[in-house]
């Protein structure tokens, strides 16, 4: 009788193969969820080699002060992309509750109420968002869509396309601040992300959203109200949202119509770069925000060596179009 070896104990030239192989899959693993550090890196460099301004400190709180806005909206699509939904009203949501917020301290309402009340308006329109989505079962793409539409109608309505001020030194005070030769905005994010980070993977609700996004009828079997989480995150998205919109009014000390347009694309795009699925589920802050910095110093590099406004709007159809293309490769090597 012949015996034949089993699978656990075959040695010799196929071992190191597959070893050999086992570590490439890995490699590859590893530079698809970094791929945003990567190509940071590679950009940083590039644009360092064909700019000597481009790493000087003044450039870097440039890009730090841009990043600020893009990467607070990145944060709030990257909520709702967690669960499998996504808000495509935060750039709405933003001019919105920033005119509230404009609006209050001009008719004479502290600085400090002013502020609360773009949040709090942020918030209610995540919880608007909330209830269509989790309760009416609406689907997101169309009514956070819908809702972006309607929000930047009503600040067009409300202005007439003027340009509102605010001279409030409590409103402007973050967004024109600086802490020695820093600016004070960037802090903000980091203090945002901080908690959201410690949300996602510290706390009780942090893990239900995960749960929510990677298999819905998993954390419902498990007892979790699916619905309810929804509802929560689209609040803390439209909350985020507000303070994305009090930020960009207090550093320009004004609002009008056109403030935030062209972001939304990028603000989808830079957590999708950062790791997060579109299938929901899997994702890390410090990804989105890696995805922020990243779409931001690809622009600013671009404009400092003089690159056609025309061909800035086409890296960023590129970064778009590349950051769906890895979450597809991401998501076929997960299924084999």
């Amino acid at each position: 009788m012949t015996n034949i070896a089993s699978p656990s104990r075959v040695s010799g030239p196929d071992k190191p193969k597959r070893a050999q192989a086992w570590s490439v899959s890995r490699l590859i693993d590893f530079a698809l969820d970094n791929v945003v550090w990567i190509l940071l890196v590679v950009f940083a460099i590039g644009a360092g080699l064909m700019s000597p301004f481009f790493l000087t400190i003044a450039n870097l709180q440039n890009i730090l002060v841009q990043a600020t806005v893009l990467g607070l909206l990145a944060l709030a699509v990257g909520a709702t992309l967690l669960i499998g939904e996504i808000d495509l009203s935060v750039v709405g949501n933003l001019v919105f509750s920033g005119l509230m917020g404009v609006l209050a301290a001009r008719a004479g309402w502290p600085g400090i109420l002013a502020i609360a009340a773009v949040i709090l308006t942020g918030a209610l329109i995540g919880a608007v968002n909330g209830f269509f989505i989790a309760k009416l079962r609406m689907n997101s793409l169309i009514g956070t869509l819908a809702m972006g539409l309607v929000l930047t109608g009503a600040v067009l309505a409300i202005t007439k396309g003027q340009t509102l001020t605010v001279d409030s030194p409590v409103y402007s005070y973050v967004g024109n601040t600086r802490i020695g030769t820093w600016p004070l905005m960037p802090l903000v994010l980091i203090i945002v992300c901080l908690v959201a980070g410690l949300v996602f993977y510290r706390t009780v609700w942090g893990r239900r959203i995960y749960a929510t996004g990677g298999n819905e009828h998993s954390a419902e079997a498990a007892g979790i109200r699916t619905d309810r989480v929804r509802l929560q995150t689209f609040i803390a998205a439209g909350a985020i949202a507000g303070i994305a919109g009090f930020l960009q009014t207090s550093y320009l000390t004004s609002v009008n119509p056109t403030i935030g347009s062209g972001l939304l694309l990028y603000a989808v795009a830079a957590p999708i770069i950062g790791g997060v699925s579109l299938r929901g589920g899997q994702g890390r802050v410090i990804g989105l925000i890696g995805g922020a910095l990243l779409i931001t110093v690809v622009q600013v590099a671009l404009q400092i060596v003089n690159v056609s406004a025309y061909f800035v709007q086409v890296a960023g159809g590129l970064l778009i179009l590349f950051a769906v293309f890895v979450d597809a490769i991401r998501i076929r090597r997960k299924a084999l």
